[in-house]
């Protein structure tokens, strides 16, 4: 992920615009780590919204579902190519990384 990194006095006002504009998109989540390896937390569900709580210093991915949080995140890169927003990444205090992609939900023809 080519990624530009955000300053996090910035996180909690762009999470708040960034929801806004998720309606219709679905979203992949992996964590990664050594311990862990790379797992498939979410794959292409339904995004509700993304937060920043700056007095629990939490990042909090919500999807259609499921909750994912993330405590005590010490980076976040955002990939948005060509003023687009393909997804972006979290690093936390133990180093473990968490991806997240978005696509646009897919418009399948009525049936005949």
């Amino acid at each position: 992920m080519a990624a530009e990194k955000f300053e996090k006095a910035k996180w909690g006002p762009y999470f708040d615009r960034l929801s806004k504009k998720l309606t219709g998109q679905e979203a992949e989540v992996r964590v990664l780590s050594l311990g862990l390896g790379d797992q498939v937390e979410a794959e292409w569900v339904q995004i509700r919204g993304v937060t920043y709580d700056h007095k629990d210093d939490i990042v909090v991915i919500s999807l259609e579902g499921i909750e994912h949080i993330i405590h005590q995140p010490k980076s976040i890169h955002i990939d948005a190519p060509e003023g687009g927003l393909a997804g972006f990444e979290v690093v936390d205090a133990d180093g473990v990384k968490c991806v997240i992609q978005f696509r646009e939900k897919l418009a399948l023809p009525a049936p005949v």
